[in-house]
């Protein structure tokens, strides 16, 4: 878990028009920010847990894909560089978080600094969107447009963040500025036709920074962020992944991948031409 992890992500360039990040399933901490932290730190809690196990089939179908391998407390790739709040007046963590989703803190001392703020940010938020960006214009050009999952799961019940327990399956379309409506449509049409999951579009969780910038439909980028609760797929109480108790989820979010993967913007032939 601690480890000066280089490069700082996994990167698979494919050949649909589907590219999947997965910005929080890290788990390294670099061993110099390690000593400085909370003995709490080093379970990364927080992690989006077995994210990138629950939708390894469609990097086996030839999606871009793009995976984090530092841990969120770190760096939080899906937050702006300039650390503004996403969600104005409600709790949120920040760019290089202090504390955990619980309200711990993750530095017994100092915090840190602003020229380790802007360190990190360029060591390892700026290589991951580069690399983002990259991976998204490669299959625009390729395919005339992009299709862009931002892939995410978190604790079910997390007081300090939202009240209640949180649905199993999480849409976010920015309220729908970030992809064509016809996507988000197709999405809520598979999710309303199972019973097993309960889901809500735009709720707590309506898309965070890659989704939001990202998502130009008018651009041809059609961005969707799914956060599922991680109750619908493992014990909460642990970070062990159990497949046959994930296979219902895995079932239904290889049926929403095939929505985001056949997904054509109005205009673009099936072959990718506009």
């Amino acid at each position: 878990m601690s480890a000066d992890a280089e490069p700082v992500f996994e990167r698979e360039a494919g050949h649909t028009p589907l590219v999947i990040s997965l910005p929080h399933v890290g788990t390294d901490i670099p061993a110099d920010i390690s000593r400085r932290m909370a003995p709490r730190a080093q379970q990364v809690e927080d992690t989006d847990w077995h994210v990138d196990r629950l939708y390894r089939f469609a990097r086996a179908a030839g999606v871009s894909w793009l995976q984090a391998r530092l841990s969120r407390y770190v760096i939080d790739l899906n937050r702006p560089p300039d650390d503004h709040s996403l969600y104005p007046g409600q709790a949120s963590t920040g760019l290089c978080p202090t504390m955990t989703f619980a309200g711990e803190s993750l530095y017994p001392a100092a915090l840190p600094t602003a020229a380790e703020v802007a360190a990190r940010r360029e060591r390892y938020w700026k290589p991951y969107h580069d690399a983002l960006k990259e991976l998204i214009a490669q299959a625009r050009g390729r395919h005339g447009f992009a299709v862009l999952l931002d892939a995410h799961s978190i604790r079910s019940v997390v007081p300090r963040l939202f009240a209640g327990r949180l649905p199993d399956i999480n849409l976010g379309t920015n309220d729908g500025r970030s992809c064509d409506p016809l996507l988000a449509a197709g999405l809520e049409a598979r999710l309303a036709a199972q019973g097993r999951f309960t889901h809500v579009l735009n709720g707590r969780f309506k898309g965070g920074y890659i989704t939001r910038t990202y998502g130009v439909p008018q651009a041809g980028v059609h961005a969707v962020q799914i956060e599922l609760a991680q109750a619908a797929y493992m014990d909460e109480s642990g970070d062990t992944f159990d497949d046959a108790r994930a296979e219902p989820l895995r079932e239904l979010l290889r049926a929403l991948v095939a929505v985001l993967a056949e997904f054509r913007p109005r205009g673009v032939s099936p072959g990718g031409s506009a």
